[in-house]
Order: C-alpha cells, then sequence, then structure tokens
C-alpha cells in the first residue's frame, strides 16, 4: 500500500466515524470526499504540503461543545478604534448567550451556521446547490461533511453594512484536536460588507484545522475580506475559501501570517458576472521551522473582468514557505485584465521558498502578466543606509519593513493599517515568537523603531 492512500484511509476513518449523513449536504460532501480522497501531489496547489505532521498524531473531534464562560480577557481584541460587531467561535464552536443567530433590524442575520442550516434551510439550500456545481478539493469536502459549527453572514440586497464584522476563532485546549468549520457568507446584490477573519491560539495540543469558506457577492456588491492567522507552532491550519462575484461586483482580500506551525491557504476566486474586479493581497512572514503555502486561483469566466494579485512573504532561520498563483481565462473572457505577482526575500541560506506563478489563457483579447522574485535584502541599499549613520541592524530592519508595507498600504480598514504594521515590527524584531494577534493573552506595549537619524 502506497503513502497517498495510507493518508486518505487516515482521514476516511473520520469521515466514516462522524459524518452525519442524515444531513443530505453533509451526505454529498462525505461521498465526493470518499471519492476524492486528499489532494494528491500531481495537484500544483498541494504540491509543496506535507502530509506527514499531520498523520502521525491521534485526534479528537469535539461533537459537543464545552460549556464556555464568556471573558472579556479572552475575547478582547487589541485592534484599537475597530468598532467591529465581534462574534467568537471556540474550539469550532459558536459561543453565545443563548441566542445562536443574531438578527439586525435591516435584516442582517449572523451567527451559527450550524442553527443557520436549520432556521434558513431554504436560503442556505439556494447557495449550496451553486457550491456543488464547482470543482473542490477533498480538504474542502471533508471540513463541509465533518464540520462542527462555523459562521453565518446574510447581507440582504442594498443594505450597506457599515461597520465591520469580525470573526474570532480561538483554540483553547490542551488536547490534540482535530477541528473542522465551514462559514457561509453571503453579500446581496448592492450590499456591502468589511469582514475581518482571526486564526488565535491560547493553548492547544497539536491542533489540525480544516476550514471551507465560502463567500457570495451578488451584483454590484462589494467586499472586503482581512484574513489574520496568528496560530502556535503546534497548530496546523487548512483553509479553503471560495468567492464567487456577480456582475460589477468588487472584492478586496488580504491573507497575512504570523504565525503557525504548519499553514496552508486555498483562496479561489470566480468571477462570474461581467464587470467583476478582485484584488488579493497577502503577506507571510515565516520562522524558526514554520511552514506555510499560499494557493491563489482567479477564473475569469466572463468578459470585462479585473483581477490583481500581490503576495509578499520574508523567510527566516530553516523556514519553508510555498506559493502557487495561478490565473484561468475562459475562451468568453474577452477583454479580460489580470496581473499576478510574488515577491520573497530569504533572510538565511537555509530559508526556502517554491513559487510557481502560472497563466491558462484561452481567449485572444485579454492583458496578463505574472511574476516572481527570489532573493536577500538589497547589500547596495544596507551600504548607503550605513553611511548615512544607520546601524546595520535597523538599516536591514527599515527595508523588510518597506517590503511589508507595500502590502500593509492596500488595507482599507483604516483600524486595521495601524495594528498590523505594529505585528509587522514585532514579528521582524524577532521580539515574539508568538503574539497574541486579537486575543489578550500578553499587555506587551506596542514597539516602536528606535532609529536615530543624523543630522545632515
Amino acid at each position: 500500500m502506497n503513502r497517498y492512500q495510507d493518508i486518505n484511509n487516515y482521514f476516511a476513518k473520520y469521515v466514516n466515524a462522524y459524518a452525519e449523513t442524515a444531513n443530505k449536504d453533509r451526505k454529498y460532501f462525505t461521498d465526493s470526499f470518499l471519492q476524492k480522497g486528499v489532494p494528491p501531489r500531481s495537484n500544483e496547489l498541494w504540491r509543496n504540503f506535507n502530509w506527514n505532521n499531520i498523520i502521525e498524531n491521534t485526534y479528537t473531534i469535539k461533537t459537543q461543545p464545552d460549556d464556555f464562560q464568556l471573558s472579556d480577557s479572552v475575547f478582547s481584541c487589541d485592534i484599537q478604534n475597530i468598532d467591529a460587531y465581534m462574534f467568537t467561535f471556540m474550539n469550532g464552536w459558536y459561543v453565545h448567550n443563548n441566542a445562536p443567530l443574531t438578527i439586525f433590524p435591516n435584516g442582517v442575520i449572523i451567527g451559527s451556521f450550524r442553527h443557520a442550516t436549520a432556521q434558513y434551510a431554504s436560503l442556505i439550500q439556494h447557495y449550496m446547490e451553486q457550491s456543488k456545481k464547482q470543482s473542490h478539493s477533498g480538504m474542502f469536502d471533508m471540513a463541509s461533511a465533518l464540520y462542527q459549527d462555523g459562521c453565518f453572514i446574510y447581507i440582504p440586497d442594498n443594505v450597506k453594512f457599515t461597520q465591520p464584522i469580525q470573526m474570532v476563532n480561538v483554540v483553547n485546549n490542551s488536547n490534540n484536536l482535530f477541528i473542522n468549520m465551514k462559514n457561509l457568507v453571503i453579500v446581496g446584490k448592492n450590499a456591502s460588507l468589511s469582514l475581518i477573519h482571526c486564526d488565535d491560539t491560547i493553548q492547544s495540543g497539536h491542533t489540525l484545522i480544516n476550514t471551507a469558506t465560502e463567500l457570495f457577492v451578488e451584483d454590484n456588491a462589494e467586499l472586503v475580506y482581512f484574513k489574520l492567522e496568528n496560530e502556535d507552532k503546534k497548530t496546523m491550519l487548512i483553509n479553503d475559501s471560495t468567492i464567487y462575484q456577480g456582475k460589477k461586483s468588487r472584492v478586496c482580500t488580504f491573507s497575512n501570517v504570523f504565525n503557525g506551525g504548519v499553514v496552508h491557504n486555498s483562496l479561489y476566486s470566480h468571477l462570474l458576472g461581467e464587470g467583476a474586479d478582485i484584488d488579493m493581497n497577502g503577506l507571510y512572514l515565516v520562522d524558526k521551522q514554520q511552514n506555510v503555502v499560499n494557493c491563489v486561483s482567479v477564473n475569469h469566466h466572463v468578459e470585462n473582468c479585473t483581477s490583481h494579485q500581490l503576495y509578499n512573504g520574508i523567510m527566516d532561520d530553516d523556514s519553508q514557505a510555498g506559493f502557487v498563483g495561478h490565473i484561468y481565462v475562459a475562451q468568453d473572457a474577452q477583454k479580460t485584465e489580470a496581473y499576478q505577482v510574488n515577491h520573497n526575500i530569504l533572510l538565511t541560506d537555509r530559508a526556502t521558498i517554491n513559487t510557481k506563478p502560472f497563466l491558462e489563457i484561452y481567449a485572444d483579447d485579454v492583458k496578463c502578466s505574472h511574476g516572481a522574485t527570489v532573493g536577500q535584502l538589497d547589500e547596495d541599499a544596507v551600504f548607503y543606509m550605513r553611511s548615512r549613520g544607520i546601524c546595520e541592524k535597523n538599516a536591514k530592519m527599515l527595508l523588510m519593513h518597506a517590503f511589508a508595507k507595500e502590502v500593509v498600504d492596500k488595507i482599507s480598514i483604516a483600524p486595521l493599517v495601524g495594528y498590523t504594521e505594529n505585528l509587522v515590527e514585532k514579528r521582524l524584531s524577532g521580539q515574539t515568537l508568538f503574539c497574541a494577534g486579537c486575543t489578550k493573552v500578553c499587555e506587551q506595549k506596542p514597539i516602536h523603531f528606535e532609529i536615530k537619524m543624523p543630522e545632515l
């Protein structure tokens, strides 16, 4: 029996034991996973993923939520003045005070996906049928079959939800947990939403988190989706997110990875309506023995759509990172504009990056480009700054900060800009191996560069 079959059998054991096949959607995705299995190495988006670290462990799936005690010290957020509605999840389950779904006067619904499937079955079924028409990865199917809970967000047509919504997923358990989550976000026609999605750890054993997220953005709608990943080194995080866009819709995404043992992010975009636009950005700062892979697939199905991708990464110590960027342009998708770039800095000769941007174009009237760079810090720039009186350490820090700032400056949620810059400074200065992100594990003061410029 080969290694790939061993991995499939390992996960099939959990699916067969825990899948709730009485639910027809869960049954569909259970059968789909058992047929497809985990993504093989021949799949470009998963070529760099190492399954061995996962199957060496035995995990527990919690079929019931713990008796949560809501605590401001756990769920308070360090992001100042963000004025967001916060919805919290602990070990894969929604935490609430007897209100699994919050219904706003304007018709907005936010809360537990598990409860929403019962209370708003016809609404969810409509989007689940659309989801089944797409070819998802086996890990997406597994999360859709095994999910304990997840976040459901519904923004009705013509509703401009001005305050950001923050979804915080926290792991706080010393056991080896296998957490599956299913998130569904619907932004109706002419509606708008800013969503902040944070993954964080207080304490954990060797935790495996597998999350399937789908975001439907209807005609003329707008979505800003900010993803912050700040797990500990024992956590393995698999995120499989898919965005579906209607006519003249606008989406801007940010994926920021600051910590995590093994992280695999897959982000798929389907531009289904003419005039749709998506701007996808990512920043990953990796050190020690961390392994982070970002896979981005943009699919232009119709004409007159635009997409932009910018992913920057800094690798230190013995870390490993990967980037796979795919742009697909269908035969009918004329007048497409699609741009993709991936920049990487290696701080040691032991750090590695595997980057593969590629195009698949079947239309002839398009503007498309892609590229990747891998290198070290510019020694000439370091020399110049040292000649102006800046020490070598601060010179390198300034260059790395400027490199990261290229992505940070594109964040459109104002309070997140300063907060992200502070996390970048902490991360690059090496003052914390694990910064608590959205949970107040520590009370450290913001870190600032202390650089004395010479008098000229």
